[in-house]
């Protein structure tokens, strides 16, 4: 990635800022892709990311090294959407192949399938791990959110939904929101079936929901939806905080967007290929980036736990960092 150990032990001890937030770049890409990349995930707990793409490939990677530790090619299924579980090196994915929507418990140390999840008839379009046990949620176009345990290849749990789902776990686990139809619907992971005990409102956008994802202390949660708009609500009292707006993106597009390891900013694609960043005190934008390659449509995002350090997908791989030169309160601490 670049620098000096002293100087990445100092980035890494800097504050994220808005300073800091306009400062960074791409500090390292990778172009060997032969399709978009669809989804990527960072692991909790140790410094590899993981890659699907539309090439039928799913990479690991190192962080800290920047180095592409394997390639598995998924070509009788293809590759959709892939998330960590607790374990470094094994993923659950979904297909993309059209014609067998299971989901599958991948081993990338020895490319061996531990379990598949069968039960989506349509597309799975979110998906999301439980960080306190082996459970995950699956939400898919046949209009279900399924719930599963790694250990069991059957669904523990069914819900059924009007409209194309956005599903998320918060962090601790405990609780999970589904978003479709203009609404957050809020479950108790250990009494879903009794119904939601919170619906939230996001101001009457009704298009498709995308993503929605919690911040890491619980209190904030986002919405994305085909509309180009990034929703951002108190998660304890619903209350809409800020909304803010991108290119629309198409019906086979997903807009993604992530909150910073502390909550205190956005970033997301947009359906014209750029990323930008807000302050969510603020609700302000405060940088942005144009398409660096020619495809156009939404990037994947995502932020590094616990780093100044987010990744991109698009036709291409990247990591971004801030460049300490463009700080003035860095520059001349030496």
């Amino acid at each position: 990635m670049g620098g000096t150990q002293t100087e990445r032990e100092e980035k890494v001890s800097l504050e994220l800022s808005e300073e800091i937030l306009q400062s960074m770049e791409v500090g390292m890409a990778f172009k060997d892709y032969n399709g978009r990349i669809s989804s990527l995930d960072f692991h909790r707990a140790s410094s590899y990311l993981v890659t699907a793409s539309d090439d039928e490939s799913i990479r690991l990677y190192e962080v800290t090294s920047g180095t592409c530790l394997k390639t598995i090619n998924s070509k009788k299924y293809g590759v959709d959407l892939v998330c960590f579980t607790s374990h470094p090196t094994t993923v659950i994915y979904s297909s993309k192949n059209g014609w067998d929507e299971s989901l599958r418990l991948l081993s990338l140390h020895d490319n061996k399938y531990l379990r598949y999840f069968k039960g989506h008839h349509d597309r799975v379009v979110s998906l999301s791990l439980c960080s306190r046990k082996d459970c995950f949620i699956s939400g898919s176009l046949d209009r279900t959110v399924l719930l599963w345990d790694q250990r069991a290849e059957k669904c523990q749990g069914l819900l059924r939904v009007q409209g194309r789902p956005a599903i998320s776990y918060d962090d601790q686990g405990l609780v999970f929101a589904v978003a479709f139809g203009g609404f957050i619907r809020m479950f108790d992971a250990r009494k879903y079936e009794k119904g939601p005990f919170e619906i939230f409102s996001v101001g009457g956008d009704m298009s498709d929901a995308n993503v929605v994802k919690f911040s890491n202390d619980g209190s904030l949660i986002l919405l994305t939806t085909a509309d180009g708009h990034i929703h951002v609500l108190d998660s304890f009292r619903g209350t809409l905080l800020s909304t803010y707006n991108v290119t629309p993106v198409s019906c086979n597009s997903t807009l993604e967007a992530s909150f910073s390891p502390e909550g205190m900013f956005v970033i997301s694609g947009s359906g014209d290929g750029s990323i930008y960043a807000w302050s969510v005190r603020s609700g302000k934008e405060v940088a942005s980036w144009r398409s660096a390659t020619s495809d156009t449509g939404p990037p994947v995002i995502k932020w590094a736990p616990g780093s100044l350090m987010f990744a991109t997908g698009s036709s291409e791989l990247s990591f971004w960092i801030p460049d300490l030169s463009k700080l003035g309160s860095y520059v001349g601490r030496k």
